[in-house]
């Protein structure tokens, strides 16, 4: 399944019905509030060790190390960055997603749909 931008939107418009995740309905001028919101400064952090890791990778391969070496590194980077992806994901569904649940069930429904989604195009199915 192939999510569109018009998919999305309608995903979003149903959810927002019920919960709004995006942001808080009392102060617009406020940032978004995302279900990462709390763990951020520990999701840059990490994403800041793997912006290192690819710098290194980037030095295996301008000191022409041993291919075998390059692609350990290279799984390395792949996995730290999948798991950011699996934490964020996590935490939408435990605040996005639950509280839009909780909110109405067709709004938690469309919320449920679009994490599918994600993780099908995460997976390339």
């Amino acid at each position: 399944m192939v999510t569109t931008e018009s998919t999305r939107d309608t995903i979003r418009q149903a959810a927002a019905g019920a919960h709004e995740c995006h942001r808080p309905a009392t102060d617009s001028s406020l940032p978004a509030a995302r279900g990462y919101t709390g763990r951020q400064h520990s999701y840059l952090n990490r994403l800041r060790r793997i912006e290192g890791q690819v710098r290194g990778v980037q030095k295996m391969v301008a000191d022409d190390r041993w291919c075998p070496d390059v692609v350990n590194q290279l799984a390395a980077v792949t996995r730290a960055t999948e798991e950011v992806a699996a934490a964020l994901l996590d935490d939408h569904v435990r605040h996005c997603v639950l509280e839009a649940a909780r909110d109405s069930s067709e709004a938690g429904q469309a919320l449920m749909d679009e994490v599918a989604a994600t993780i099908r195009q995460v997976i390339r199915l």
